[in-house]
């Protein structure tokens, strides 16, 4: 059964403003199994000597183990962090003795762990099956909530186990101890006249609501950054789709006046007003370069992570020159998750000008847009376009850029791999707009080794079956009969599919290699209108399936339905 249901259905039944649904049903979350102690085998040294560690500190001192041999625990703020934490979970009497995190061995715990990660690996089939059966049957009791008269599936129903926080980059708050979520963290939200859902024996949910004007089913605050944390609906499901579609419909709204907003902040870089000004330069910005917002955050509480609007002195550089290039701006701060934003950017001769003034007798530590800030600019945004924000600027800029990138890669004559090669570089070229990067895999250099082996073997197959076939016409050319013509015939179609085979396979080292630092996913899933891709499919003949798997074919149901070969973002 398709889990998704098509465009139509959206038109069922209009609510008013602001309300979500009329009737609401679910099983509630699946809790994180209890902790289970370590066998007695397994030990646990202190200054060189055995010692038992009470249930509390043991499981806080299995998630540093668990992550031994990775980069985290060497990292300073980390050890300090779980170091706090873990004495807080201690006994008295092991706070006492436990005052050094350098004199702690975890080794036998960490190999454990190793231990039972390899055992996992060497299942029998039939254990695999016996986890797999498991996996659906709590999937079929919680992973689906009914929403007025419709089996939707959930998203995320299972709460995240307690361990180690990472955070991305260097966060400050790395290394700190997530907390166990229990039921009297947990508010419930569903319809009044549905079937509340049961907490575990023993316990009690913190709260039930009934908020029609939500779409969470199941919120909790975790202890790190004190944000809220949602159970929701699968992206495949109606309200999803929906939100979807608006969003692309919204950027696709600004493409209608985006012409009369940059001629607008054009003009204003020449006001008379500064902070009018310093709100051209930004929103330019943010237009040219997909920069994020930035919003305010309390000092200290999350890392020195910025956007346009936070931008401090220290972040630019200006070249009047540079790289054969006039009024060169030179970007360097660490931006959303900690990535860092490094771009060379020749600008328009008045907004250098205008920078040049913005920095006048400043520090480096001050800020570079002083008359800003992030609800000055999406007052400004809103007044523009009802609806408007960056994110739909980056949304604009980003689908607009996929589709002239594949109007101008793809070339009708290429076979498939080609075409597909063609999309991934228009979809990088988006992700380089966006500032989408990750660390190179780790397995990246060894799998460019296995392909590059499998690359060789082709060409010797290749330079074989050419020795073939040249032996072969020779033959041909004597004998002259039906029987060697056939060979021949065989012989030349063996040429052909192994040369198919190799550009595949050269294809293939190709787009990895271009790929390796840059993540594709991000603006593949949320920045990019998926009809663009899906008629681009229907166009060139390429299955949908090369470009979304399964899970995106279901969260993008309602584009594969609607988009034809000829659908305009």
């Amino acid at each position: 059964m398709r889990l998704y249901l098509v465009f139509e259905r959206w038109e069922e039944e209009r609510y008013p403003e602001g309300i979500k649904w009329k009737f609401l049903e679910h099983k509630g979350p699946v809790f994180a199994p209890p902790y289970e102690p370590l066998p007695e085998s397994v030990k646990f040294y202190y200054d060189g000597k055995v010692m038992k560690l009470s249930p509390k500190a043991e499981e806080v001192a299995t998630f540093f183990a668990k992550m031994l041999d990775h980069e985290y625990t060497t990292k300073e703020v980390f050890r300090k962090n779980f170091f706090k934490d873990w004495r807080k979970e201690m006994t008295n009497e092991e706070k006492n003795i436990i005052t050094n995190l350098s004199k702690c061995d975890f080794t036998q715990m960490s190999q454990y762990f190793k231990a039972q990660t390899e055992a996992r690996k060497q299942m029998s089939k039939e254990e695999k099956l016996k986890i797999k059966e498991e996996n659906e049957k709590l999937l079929k009791e919680y992973g689906f909530c009914v929403m007025d008269n419709h089996k939707e599936r959930i998203a995320n129903f299972k709460i995240e186990p307690p361990g180690l926080f990472r955070g991305r980059g260097n966060h400050p708050k790395m290394g700190m101890l997530k907390r166990r979520i229990m039921p009297e963290d947990i508010i419930i939200n569903c319809s009044k006249d549905a079937k509340v859902p049961s907490p575990p024996p023993g316990h009690k949910w913190k709260e039930v609501r009934h908020d029609n004007k939500v779409t969470w089913l199941v919120s909790w605050t975790e202890n790190i950054q004190g944000s809220i944390k949602y159970i929701m609906l699968n992206p495949s499901s109606r309200i999803k789709g929906e939100k979807d579609w608006q969003k692309y419909e919204t950027a696709r709204r600004l493409k209608k006046c985006v012409d009369k907003i940059r001629n607008q902040y054009r003009e204003d870089w020449k006001s008379k007003e500064m902070k009018v000004r310093q709100r051209a330069v930004a929103l330019y910005f943010i237009d040219k370069l997909a920069l994020r917002a930035g919003n305010e955050k309390e000092e200290g509480e999350t890392a020195d992570t910025v956007g346009c609007c936070s931008l401090r002195v220290e972040h630019i550089n200006l070249h009047p020159e540079l790289d054969g290039q006039e009024y060169v701006v030179e970007f360097d701060f660490l931006g959303k998750d900690s990535i860092r934003y490094y771009n060379k950017v020749p600008v328009e001769k008045r907004v250098f000008k205008n920078l040049q003034l913005f920095m006048e007798n400043k520090q480096p530590e001050d800020d570079l847009f002083d008359r800003l800030n992030t609800a000055i600019l999406n007052k400004h945004l809103q007044d523009l376009m009802e609806g408007l924000t960056a994110k739909v600027f980056r949304t604009y800029n980003a689908s607009i850029t996929l589709q002239q990138q594949l109007k101008e890669l793809t070339a009708p004559d290429e076979n498939i791999p080609a075409k597909i090669l063609s999309y991934n570089r228009a979809n990088r070229a988006v992700a380089i707009l966006c500032n989408h990067q990750r660390a190179p895999p780790k397995t990246f250099e060894k799998s460019m080794m296995n392909l590059q082996s499998k690359i060789d073997a082709k060409k010797e197959q290749l330079a074989d079956a050419r020795r073939d076939l040249k032996s072969a016409k020779a033959d041909a050319k004597v004998m002259k009969d039906a029987k060697t013509k056939k060979v021949v015939e065989s012989k030349k179609k063996a040429v052909q599919r192994l040369e198919e085979q190799l550009m595949k396979l050269e294809v293939q080292a190709t787009d990895r290699e271009e790929n390796k630092q840059i993540a594709l996913g991000t603006s593949k899933l949320n920045y990019l209108d998926p009809r663009i891709s899906v008629a681009w499919c229907k166009k060139w003949g390429v299955p949908i399936e090369k470009i979304y798997n399964k899970t995106q074919r279901e969260k993008f149901a309602w584009a594969i339905d609607m988009a034809d070969e000829d659908y305009e973002f």
